[in-house]
């Protein structure tokens, strides 16, 4: 069973997946999805290899980002950052109320290390302890963001309930 939160997230990679082009070589329908839990990225161009980070954050508009999103773990961002690798963010917006959408980039060439603002450790009594986050400071980059794509959330249309089992009938 997924979290809100996990459900989100796999929203916001599916909006990207069908509404953008890869921003490297240009072609449609050519981004895809990485396993869940790979560090640093979300999604992959099976074209010309280009790998970016997508964020997704519930919004009342759908169009104003936040000024703080979190992260995922500090330890491997920091490390990138210290070796001068930045991924691209697709920052998705969704306003489930209003039923909308929007998809802001940020590159790779635009991004600071005053972006990636590290959270204390978790405490010693939290399930995974010591384990660090980070946030982005999207209010340090406001002006760099660029709208990509927006649009109405596909409709999800309900599951149909499985069907009952077959019921043996006797051979007469």
């Amino acid at each position: 069973m997924t979290t809100a939160k996990q459900d989100l997230g796999a929203l916001g990679e599916g909006l990207v997946v069908q509404n953008c082009a890869c921003p490297r070589c240009k072609r449609s329908r050519t981004l895809k999805t990485l396993p869940p839990n790979f560090k640093c990225a979300d999604i992959i161009c099976d074209f010309c290899g280009y790998l970016a980070q997508v964020k997704a954050s519930s919004s009342s508009d759908g169009s104003t980002p936040p000024r703080l999103l979190l992260g995922a773990a500090w330890g491997p961002q920091k490390q990138r950052m210290d070796a001068g690798i930045y991924f691209p963010l697709f920052l998705v917006l969704v306003a489930p109320g209003l039923g909308r959408f929007s998809i802001h980039y940020l590159p790779a060439d635009l991004q600071t290390p005053e972006l990636f603002l590290m959270r204390p450790p978790l405490s010693e009594t939290a399930r995974r302890a010591g384990w660090q986050g980070f946030y982005y400071d999207l209010g340090s980059v406001r002006d760099r963001l660029v709208l990509l794509a927006e649009g109405r959330l596909p409709v999800r249309r309900p599951r149909k309930p499985p069907a009952p089992p077959a019921l043996p009938f006797a051979a007469e």
